[in-house]
């Protein structure tokens, strides 16, 4: 499979997430501070709730629900209670095109 457009990056606010569904996959798009684009999962491995609907802060989304904050990098929990990661996506961007693939994962040591 390869990357898919999911949005264009006009329709991202920055620090703001955006819930997307790529073939039947969840994810969370944010356009930080720094302008870049980051994809994870959306939901948050302690309680299955939508991790969009939640706050990003510099280089985290905080689960709006019970506090923990995942980084948008690695997709590691900062905090509990949660204490999985969740999966983070590689990003294409191409002129204004937000591409992903959901099948390809960042590895993240």
């Amino acid at each position: 499979m390869s990357a898919q457009k999911v949005l264009s990056l006009s329709e991202l606010t920055q620090d703001t997430a955006v819930r997307v569904e790529v073939d039947g996959v969840p994810m969370a798009v944010v356009l930080d501070g720094n302008g870049e684009v980051h994809a994870i999962g959306d939901l948050c491995t302690h309680g299955d709730i939508s991790l969009s609907d939640g706050f990003v802060e510099g280089e985290t989304l905080e689960c709006w629900a019970h506090g923990s904050a995942f980084s948008l990098r690695t997709g590691r929990p900062l905090n509990l209670p949660a204490y999985e990661p969740v999966p983070v996506y590689v990003v294409t961007i191409d002129g204004d095109d937000v591409l992903i693939d959901p099948t390809v994962t960042k590895e993240v040591n």
